[in-house]
């Protein structure tokens, strides 16, 4: 029964930790908005830019190295590899970032949502 009371002081140390936590959270989401990742298919005939937030920032065609420009279903698979190709790497950066994160802040990994 004495034991619970014990926990019950170390409260606002948890709470602090965790306000800490939250606001290294928030820095490390706004910088990742800031960070850009890129990813091509067809051999750079499409681009796509994503952030860290994963946002579609760019898309790229370059309609020198399309083999026929006028094939559109070429293009829209082209399009969508390249932007899952952009949106995977910046997801890993994100998981990359948060386990910086975590790891800094003494948490085992896969504490932080994406670590």
């Amino acid at each position: 029964m004495f034991d619970n009371l014990k926990n019950l002081a170390n409260l606002p140390a948890m709470l602090a930790k965790a306000r800490e936590m939250q606001d290294k959270m928030k820095v490390l989401q706004d910088e990742l908005a800031q960070k850009q990742v890129s990813a091509d298919a067809g051999a750079g005939a499409v681009t796509a830019i994503v952030n860290g937030r994963l946002e579609l920032i760019a898309l790229r065609i370059d309609k020198n190295k399309l083999l026929d420009p006028t094939d559109l279903e070429m293009i829209e698979d082209l399009t969508v590899s390249a932007v899952n190709a952009a949106h995977t790497k910046a997801a890993e950066m994100m998981r990359t970032e948060m386990s910086k994160l975590a790891g800094d802040m003494g948490l085992p990994p896969g504490m932080l949502p994406g670590s």
